[in-house]
């Protein structure tokens, strides 16, 4: 689910708010996710996508690239290469020995049985890792 124009401005304004004031980033970002679930009105919540440092938790990072990225990623799976694909099939564990590869099968799949541009980020996600997985070195 997209966040509304105003919670991601919302965080800017609280997170600079914080850092000109000496707050702690943890307890700004708490406050800020708190703050962005609540206007935004939904229930899940950031705190599932972040650390407690405040960095990006690895499993979210493809999901979070996917999201914020996703006219420029349908262009990059369309034609089988660019640095949206190319960036997250390094997040999902392709390495680059098989990446032309996992280029090439993403954009047989899109042509095939890919999610509408309506779809959810979480369904691209699972497409793209069901993609991947014969070509990871870890399975």
């Amino acid at each position: 689910m997209r966040m509304p124009v105003v919670s991601v401005r919302l965080e800017v304004i609280c997170l600079a708010l914080a850092l000109s004031t000496g707050c702690s980033i943890k307890a700004t970002l708490n406050q800020t996710t708190d703050t962005t679930s609540n206007v935004s009105g939904t229930t899940s919540s950031a705190h599932g996508w972040v650390s407690e440092d405040g960095l990006l938790k690895p499993d979210h990072k493809a999901l979070a690239l996917i999201a914020a990225s996703r006219e420029n990623m349908a262009q990059n799976i369309a034609s089988g290469s660019g640095e949206y694909l190319t960036a997250v099939g390094t997040l999902l564990g392709v390495p680059e020995s098989h990446r032309t590869d996992f280029d090439a099968a993403v954009q047989h799949r899109y042509a095939q049985d890919w999610p509408d541009s309506h779809a959810a980020p979480e369904q691209w996600l699972t497409q793209l890792q069901l993609t991947a997985q014969p070509y990871r070195t870890s399975h």
